[in-house]
């Protein structure tokens, strides 16, 4: 019995992991500080929620590449580096507090670009013109420059020569 609970639990720190990346991004959304965050976690300071963001973040993509590369093995490299700059922004999206006030369509662009990681390449390709459309509409501000060069990245990624 033993040995069979400890073999579930890598899937259970997962699942924990996602509920508490979601969290975290859920309360920058809403306005919370850094430091709000750490306390709420526990941690000692804001730059120890920023790393413990930025790891989860990361151990979520490393997770997810298994599934990726499979969807994406049949149709080239194209596939595979357009998701991973659709997947580049959204993650800096769900770090940037300010996002969803930025203009008016940011969360549509945050939810379509959350659908990237698991849709399939013709639907990736949908996804990413339908969220660079979004990007360019005439109430989009400047964003700053760590945004602004995974839009470009994205952009380029999505041009099918």
């Amino acid at each position: 019995m033993g040995l069979s609970e400890l073999r579930e639990v890598p899937a259970r720190r997962a699942a924990i992991d996602a509920v508490e990346l979601e969290s975290i991004d859920r309360a920058r959304r809403s306005g919370a500080s850094w430091a709000q965050i750490a306390s709420a976690l526990g941690l000692a300071s804001r730059q120890a929620a920023e790393q413990r963001r930025q790891r989860l973040a990361e151990a979520a993509e490393r997770a997810s590449r298994p599934q990726r590369r499979k969807l994406d093995r049949d149709y080239g490299p194209n596939v595979s580096n357009l998701r991973e700059r659709a997947v580049e922004l959204h993650r800096r999206i769900g770090a940037d507090r300010r996002w969803d006030r930025r203009f008016t369509r940011a969360a549509l662009v945050r939810e379509t670009l959350a659908a990237t990681p698991d849709a399939p390449a013709g639907a990736l390709y949908d996804l990413v013109v339908v969220a660079l459309a979004d990007l360019s509409g005439p109430d989009v501000p400047v964003f700053p420059g760590p945004l602004r060069s995974a839009i470009a990245r994205l952009r380029a990624a999505a041009v099918v020569g």
